[in-house]
């Protein structure tokens, strides 16, 4: 057996354990390793049959296929892989299960190559920037070299080509170079496998031609038309059946050829072109003028019978259209006179809105006439307040009437299930009290012969698995450590809680030391009733005693809407948030 190039042996072990999104930039020292062997020498193919072999081949293909806008190293990886696949597939001399290499592989590459060929058409279309757009066009130009490559390589693969909707997408596009790269590709494939347009089936057939025309037809570009040109030359020169069919399907290209294209510079290819079409033509005349003439007697009496009955039925079309054209006339005046009334309604607020803030501002110079001076800035003060407590009284009632109807469809529901429950457990106890009591059946007892054996089975298992054996002074010695060590257990949890106790003792003093600093008066103001205040402490205790108690009669003073979330709450309890900032640094007990 031949020896594996280590290369790729190293490199397939190092792709298989990696992670998904650092095999393609591994995948790209491919390349390096094909370009060691020159082009159709033993040790390349050894290579590329090593590479198969690992399933490379197999990645590559996984990879092209995958989104590369977000991967390391971008579509530019895509299309160095694209290449490196198809050098990889041609000169492959694959010994086992060449069939599906052949009929599976070489098909699913061919199609990825067209998947990453559109995906790049796709971004370089809209691409703004032209650097962006050279490197887009650069990298879809590697692709379908790529893919010209593959066929030079595998000339059956022509068919499965021109067959895949993926290239009829990238053929029918109207952008101008990406355009011209296809129609090249399709050039390749035509001048690799000639006769390829006679195999495929006659649906794909019409839709490349009608590509081919319709660019002759709806552009200006000479080299859109040099290559569309040559390729319908290319096409006339296969066979007379598909001059026929060129003939028969596209009766303007003759004149759209002689009109839009002579002189451009292809001048030779268009008049080999036209020279065919004229051959075709000058044979079939004849027929043509015959057909052409029992055409026209057929239109004339159709459109006679078209005509006539169109003039028996005027006087409906009429009526019709004078019905037609009230309804719409009476729709624009319901509109305007609709349109009159909004206009009016908006004046008439605007109006009402302008005379109530005359009259407010009437009121208040009236009264700023009457207030002493001194005393505005705090009649001010008061207007505001109220003017506040009127919108939040307006805010909260619009926000109760919304949470109201949001929530009506939701408790309309849950009644209906409550009813639909009720309903069903009235329906299960009707059927419970109505089903038949069965009687009651002993269980069925073993034989004698089963309860034997059972029994043997029971003495063979405790012969296996006997039962330890303790004696009476061990298990006293057990039964005391057990006892030992329960207790030295509960003593040190009571130690433990006695010193957590004494840890939040110690720091409750701590925050009311830091609390009563903090709100100490200067040295310049301190008085012995003060100095009292650190040297004992019931006179803190009873300090915040006496803020707490001030917290909960402010609570129960507080209005009806400061309570709307507490309907559920019992009257003597007072939320926790209200009381954390009163009790939260209290300091319960004396020092150590």
């Amino acid at each position: 057996l031949a020896t594996v190039d280590p290369r790729v042996l190293a490199l397939a072990a190092q792709v298989t354990e990696s992670r998904e999104p650092d095999i393609p930039l591994l995948l790209l020292k491919l390349k390096g390793i094909l370009n060691t062997a020159s082009l159709g020498h033993e040790e390349s193919k050894k290579i590329k049959q090593d590479i198969y072999n690992y399933d490379l081949t197999q990645y590559c293909l996984l990879v092209l296929r995958q989104d590369h806008s977000g991967l390391h190293g971008g579509w530019a990886t895509a299309a160095q892989l694209a290449e490196i696949l198809s050098h990889c597939c041609v000169g492959l001399e694959v010994k086992e299960d060449p069939e599906e290499f052949h009929k599976k592989f070489l098909p699913s590459a061919i199609d990825s190559l067209l998947v990453l060929g559109r995906r790049l058409q796709a971004r370089f279309i809209p691409a703004i920037k032209d650097e962006e757009k050279q490197d887009f066009l650069h990298w879809f130009q590697t692709v379908t070299d790529a893919i010209c490559w593959l066929l030079g390589g595998h000339i059956q693969l022509a068919a499965c080509v021109l067959q895949n909707d993926h290239f009829l997408q990238l053929l029918i596009t109207d952008d101008v170079e990406t355009a011209i790269i296809m129609l090249s590709v399709l050039h390749n494939i035509l001048r690799v496998n000639s006769s390829v347009l006679l195999q495929v089936d006659e649906e794909t057939l019409h839709s490349v031609l009608d590509e081919l025309v319709y660019k002759l037809s709806s552009t200006t570009n000479p080299l859109i038309g040099n290559a569309a040109t040559k390729l319908l030359l290319l096409v006339a020169k296969l066979g007379k059946q598909l001059v026929k069919s060129l003939r028969a399907r596209y009766r303007g290209l003759k004149e759209v050829l002689s009109k839009q294209w002579i002189g451009k510079g292809f001048d030779r290819d268009l008049s080999q072109l036209l020279d065919l079409l004229d051959l075709e033509q000058s044979s079939g005349k004849g027929e043509m003028q015959r057909q052409h003439r029992a055409a026209c007697i057929i239109q004339a009496t159709w459109r006679g019978f078209q005509t006539r009955k169109r003039l028996k039925k005027l006087p409906q079309a009429v009526t019709a259209l004078q019905r037609s054209f009230r309804a719409k006339r009476e729709q624009e005046l319901q509109h305007l006179k609709k349109q009159k009334e909004d206009d009016a309604l908006k004046l008439q607020m605007q109006l009402q809105r302008q005379r109530a803030m005359r009259l407010f501002h009437e009121r208040q110079l009236a009264l700023l006439e009457i207030i002493h001076p001194s005393r505005v800035d705090k009649y001010m003060e008061e207007m505001e307040g109220k003017s506040a407590l009127t919108i939040q009284r307006f805010w909260r009632g619009y926000r109760a009437r919304r949470n109201f109807h949001q929530q009506r469809q939701s408790l309309k529901e849950y009644k209906a299930a409550v009813v639909i429950q009720r309903a069903a457990r009235k329906f299960l106890e009707k059927r419970r009290r109505r089903r038949p009591v069965s009687p009651w059946k002993d269980p069925k007892g073993l034989t004698e012969e089963q309860r034997l054996a059972l029994q043997q089975r029971v003495d063979d298992y405790i012969k296996l698995h006997p039962a330890p054996q303790m004696s009476e002074d061990t298990s006293k010695e057990l039964h005391m450590q057990a006892q030992e060590k329960l207790a030295q257990f509960l003593l040190r949890s009571r130690l433990d809680q006695r010193a957590a106790q004494r840890r939040e003792t110690l720091l409750a003093q701590v925050n009311t030391d830091v609390e009563l600093l903090m709100n100490a008066p200067g040295l310049a103001e301190t008085t012995e009733k003060d100095l009292d205040v650190f040297m004992s402490r019931s006179v803190p205790v009873a300090t915040k005693a006496r803020q707490s108690h001030n917290t909960m009669l402010k609570y129960t003073r507080w209005p009806w809407w400061k309570k709307l979330g507490d309907e559920f709450v019992e009257d003597d309890v007072i939320p926790d948030d209200a009381l954390n900032a009163e009790l939260g640094t209290l300091f319960i007990g004396g020092r150590k």
